[in-house]
């Protein structure tokens, strides 16, 4: 049981992934906890990708009895049109967020937490704590978790607002329809990609950009172009939109995320990957890390323990993402280069569908890439001067094949480096 010294009433803000796992582990470990969100099990916009990374942290996501559809093949399509399609080694558990909430608010409600469906309206310091006020009854605690999003309304008042420059817009619509293919396509001057993943029964098909560069409506129109260029019928789509964390590396050193009595985790902390927008296994990891830090007596540490865990990562990944949808890499841009070698290279398509898995970080990146570009570059060359060019025509996609460069062009291997040349 806690010590005097230690929080006893836990209330959380936020019953999405972040806030329902630190629920069910908290109350698991003798406190009471009182959980809020307006909406608990709801539709929320997002791909609902579940890594094997994720999945093997926290097994009773592939074990639980619930519907989710899981997917092995990725098709990535560059701004070119070049395209590729591999077999990922680990498979994706692909959720509606209704199924994967409602699966962990009820693990929480399970192990003891107090979930209620109520706003959180205002936040006020107590003699004791603080003093939670709601549109119903208001309530104490000794310390306050917030897990409500990148845009709730008490990042003001604890640390410092999400200026444009670390946010996304996304926009996107749930489509009828079945399919065993994830696919990921980029464009020109957007920082961010489509995605459309397959549900059970529908596809999450959406767009995410910079918020201070791309409107929602500028995200929708592209969006549509492409669904109907691929024969998916929106009309009868549900729309939605939303606003995801995607914080500049100075935003993670700088914004506090735990303070005295209080601390941020999921979204709302800004844990969301900058180049690739996913946040699941974020927000449940810091679920994970801020409990275990209450639980042990330790919570002060929290932050420490996110510094020994996944915090570089994510600052990495910040520094990395501008060059990733605009840079260039061996004179072409990261992105179509990207899309290349997992067309010609085994060894770059092993280490795609790590990344994917979420087994291959950032931080060694670049040490598996310089070992195994020899390999790379031999088998990209290969696979050249072997197969024909493919061109994308329709919606119907090879279980693994690949767009390579035009008839025009050849590869020129020469030191370490491949130029395309007319």
């Amino acid at each position: 049981m806690p010590t005097p010294l230690e929080p006893k009433t836990i209330a959380i803000v936020g019953g999405g992934p972040a806030g329902a796992l630190a629920a069910a582990m908290l109350a698991k470990g003798g406190r009471q906890v009182l959980l809020f969100d307006e909406k608990l099990a709801w539709e929320k916009p997002c791909g609902g990708g579940i890594t094997h990374k994720a999945l093997t942290g926290w097994p009773f996501l592939a074990a639980a009895s619930v519907q989710r559809n899981w997917v092995r093949e990725c098709e990535l399509v560059g701004p070119s049109g070049r395209a590729v399609s591999f077999r990922l080694q680990q498979p994706i558990a692909i959720f509606s967020r209704l199924t994967l909430n409602g699966l962990l608010l009820e693990r929480a409600h399970r192990a003891g937490a107090q979930v209620f469906r109520d706003r959180i309206v205002r936040i006020d310091r107590s003699p004791d704590g603080w003093r939670l006020r709601s549109n119903g009854p208001s309530c104490d605690a000794d310390y306050v978790i917030i897990a409500a999003g990148a845009r709730n309304s008490f990042r003001k008042q604890f640390s410092t607002p999400f200026a444009p420059e670390d946010l996304m817009v996304t926009a996107g619509y749930f489509i009828p329809g079945q399919s065993k293919v994830m696919q990921i396509q980029f464009l020109n001057d957007i920082h961010g990609y489509i995605w459309i993943f397959p549900r059970l029964d529908h596809f999450s098909a959406g767009i995410c950009g910079k918020m201070h560069v791309n409107s929602t409506a500028e995200l929708r129109k592209l969006l549509e172009q492409v669904l109907e260029k691929l024969g998916l019928d929106f009309a009868d789509g549900q729309f939605y939109s939303h606003i995801l964390p995607s914080l500049r590396s100075e935003t993670f050193s700088e914004a506090p995320i735990q303070g005295e009595g209080w601390a941020f985790i999921g979204d709302a902390a800004g844990f969301v990957d900058p180049i690739t927008g996913e946040g699941l296994y974020y927000a449940m990891r810091s679920a994970e890390l801020l409990s275990r830090a209450i639980l042990e007596g330790e919570v002060e540490k929290y932050c420490e323990v996110l510094r020994r865990d996944f915090l570089p990562e994510l600052e990495l990944a910040a520094k990395m993402s501008e060059r990733f949808y605009r840079g260039t890499w061996m004179g072409e841009s990261v992105l179509e280069r990207t899309i290349q070698f997992t067309a010609g290279s085994a060894s770059f398509r092993l280490l795609m569908s790590d990344l994917f898995a979420g087994i291959q970080g950032y931080l060694d990146l670049r040490r598996r890439l310089y070992r195994t570009l020899p390999s790379m570059l031999a088998e990209s060359l290969a696979t050249a001067l072997s197969l024909p060019t493919v061109r994308r025509q329709s919606q119907t996609y090879p279980a693994e094949i690949a767009l390579l460069p035009d008839d025009s062009k050849f590869l020129e291997v020469h030191g370490a480096a491949i130029h395309p040349r007319s």
